[in-house]
């Protein structure tokens, strides 16, 4: 196995924790985030993932490069994070209260990993599903007390400089709104300093050089299983390829799968897998960049887990895979198709090939005439039930995530460790 160790070295790497750092740093990092991607999801896509016709379950990306755990308690009064403190520890090395966006728990801003790289003349890029000025992608380049100020955290892309510059080279996401405002156009701002910039997601590999903004929603992108099922993977691609090319100094990326987050919160399980799908081509993609360029580190982790996602339900000893399969759009837009439909039947099977009994039938008929909310938590229910899939809740948990990594410098990373401690690693790294 080519990342086998011995057990003295893998003793003396938890002996000495975070400081027992590589002799040699990568010159790039590649820092992916499953947001909300608690290990059971990961156990979730290895199964959704199997093919049926082999007696061993095959190995997914996570297994082939999974490596350790990390602890995602805040700085706060609970040990559940919440998105911004989550990302504020894993780009600064700092706990924080939830909420908190790179900044300490007396609200003074924080240097994050990112401004520490483009301090050294790296190129710098942020990647995510939401918008790019959400939770996770702000904590490595804007500083707010509150994660829901998203104007005052798209001026900061532009008004925080690093060493007189941009902090950001290449930008990829949604979140037009907050960037074109009757206050202030960012956009023209960000083109007027140089930076090239399309809305249009036909144009993404148009896109040819540094600096770049693509700003491909006026919010958020729709979720996987909607529309665009592998708009991260494309993002990974043209990212990976555009801040490498004719750089010397190396750089930093962090590449976000914003949207399993957001299915767990809905407790969609099928939302979530494609979701899952989409993360993982992402990470096999940059695994194939690193084979290619063996002085670059990829750092895959979670800021948090989401849903209390268990398989298995109801006392039985099952879940079906092949069933999730079956759904072919989020609930809510499943929800949405039946509130406009007079026929319920007709108006399911354009979603999903599941079964639908007469109980369930009425039970949805019932819902609807009690209002969206209900109809959404009928049709979910039915999913669930039939697919033996459990959540324990509509937000986050305590539960420990996993770490994944591979190339220069990836036994940093083997172990149990803090959040905080990923980012440590990191920023030493950028910093030799």
């Amino acid at each position: 196995m080519k990342y086998a160790m011995s057990a003295l070295t893998a003793s003396c790497l938890m002996a000495f924790g975070s400081h027992a750092f590589a002799t040699e740093a990568p010159k790039n990092i590649i820092y992916m985030i499953g947001d909300g991607m608690g290990p059971a999801f990961t156990t979730a896509y290895r199964y959704y993932s199997d093919n049926p016709n082999t007696k061993v379950v095959e190995t997914t990306i996570f297994d082939q490069i999974l490596v350790g755990m990390a602890h995602t308690y805040p700085d706060d009064d609970t040990y559940v994070t919440d998105s911004a403190a989550g990302a504020t520890a894993l780009s600064t090395a700092t706990k924080t209260y939830n909420g908190a966006i790179a900044v300490d728990t007396h609200k003074k801003p924080l240097k994050t990993m990112l401004q520490v790289a483009k301090e050294k003349g790296m190129r710098t890029g942020l990647v995510s599903t939401s918008q790019i000025n959400h939770a996770t992608p702000a904590s490595f380049a804007a500083h707010n007390e509150s994660r829901r100020n998203y104007d005052e955290i798209a001026d900061d892309y532009f008004d925080v400089k690093v060493a007189g510059k941009l902090p950001v080279d290449l930008m990829l996401g949604g979140g037009v709104q907050y960037f074109k405002r009757s206050d202030r156009n960012l956009i023209k701002e960000f083109e007027k300093a140089g930076y090239q910039y399309t809305s249009d997601w036909n144009k993404l590999n148009q896109i040819e050089q540094l600096p770049a903004l693509g700003l491909f929603a006026e919010k958020a992108f729709p979720h996987a299983i909607d529309e665009n099922p592998n708009r991260l993977e494309k993002m990974t691609f043209k990212s990976l390829d555009l801040i490498s090319k004719n750089n010397d100094k190396g750089f930093f990326i962090m590449l976000e799968g914003s949207q399993i987050d957001w299915c767990g919160h809905a407790n969609d399980i099928a939302c979530a897998m494609k979701e899952m799908h989409d993360f993982a081509k992402s990470i096999e993609l940059a695994k194939a960049y690193v084979d290619q360029n063996p002085d670059t580190l990829l750092v895959v982790t979670a800021d948090h887990s989401t849903g209390g996602l268990t398989l298995g339900a109801n006392g039985k000893y099952t879940w079906l895979p092949d069933e999730v399969k079956k759904v072919n759009s989020s609930v809510m837009t499943i929800t949405n198709s039946l509130l406009e439909s007079d026929d319920l039947k007709t108006a399911w099977s354009q979603h999903t090939s599941l079964t639908l009994s007469k109980d369930d039938l009425a039970s949805l008929s019932k819902a609807k005439k009690d209002g969206d909310e209900a109809l959404y938590e009928a049709i979910n229910k039915i999913i669930n039930t039939a697919t033996y899939t459990g959540w324990t809740t509509s937000g986050h948990t305590a539960i420990d995530v996993q770490v994944f990594a591979y190339g220069k410098g990836y036994e940093q990373f083997i172990g149990s460790q803090n959040n905080t401690q990923i980012a440590e690693k990191l920023i030493h790294f950028i910093e030799k």
